[in-house]
């Protein structure tokens, strides 16, 4: 079994049937790069990781499994795993290790620069949402009004409210987001895909 990223992605290289530089051409990273990273000795940027996920035919997910996670009420820092990754811009990691007993779903959210070409869909669902910028500019979209917001800024509005964000820099923006209700308790709310 795997038990990182580049044995990951050479074992689905290889039961694909695909060499190193077939896989080069596909992503446009170069032959050394790949090998290094399939033996773990090159960290490999997320955007990197897209490309070759979209060349193995995998979602980006693939190479971030959940874990079981304990019910400690403590989560160091070390512990906190990638939850999700939403249309390869959007890398949501849990800030609680008992999501199935609690009101609240805490979450920080990396956010990856995209085109201001790229459409955004916005969308509302139930309950509030309270959003900390921790790192980057942030653009928030509420009733189609654009707002940009910096380190230390927030925002806390009815989820009812027609909205999306996005990241419209060339750096990653952080964001601590608390959404109430929380959607992994509920079964009846679907927590959007961003």
């Amino acid at each position: 079994m795997p038990n990182n990223i580049g044995d990951k992605i050479k074992d689905l290289r290889l039961s694909k049937k695909m060499t190193l530089k077939e896989l080069s051409e596909m992503t446009e990273l170069s032959i050394g790069f790949l090998s290094q990273v399939e033996r773990g000795l090159t960290a490999l940027a997320i955007t990197s990781l897209e490309k070759i996920a979209r060349a193995l035919d995998v979602d980006l997910s693939y190479f971030f499994p959940l874990k079981k996670r304990s019910n400690d009420v403590i989560m160091r820092s070390y512990e906190r795993e990638v939850a999700r990754v939403d249309s390869a811009h959007f890398i949501h990691y849990h800030l609680s290790n008992d999501l199935d007993n609690r009101d609240i779903l805490p979450r920080m959210i990396e956010i990856l620069p995209k085109s201001e070409d790229e459409m955004l869909s916005p969308y509302q669902h139930e309950g509030e949402e309270f959003i900390y910028v921790l790192e980057g500019i942030f653009t928030l979209y509420l009733n189609n009004e654009r707002f940009e917001l910096y380190p230390g800024d927030c925002a806390h509005f009815e989820s009812s409210t027609v909205h999306n964000w996005a990241n419209y820099t060339s750096r990653m923006v952080k964001i601590l987001l608390i959404n109430v209700p929380n959607g992994f308790k509920h079964s009846d709310v679907v927590e959007p895909m961003l």
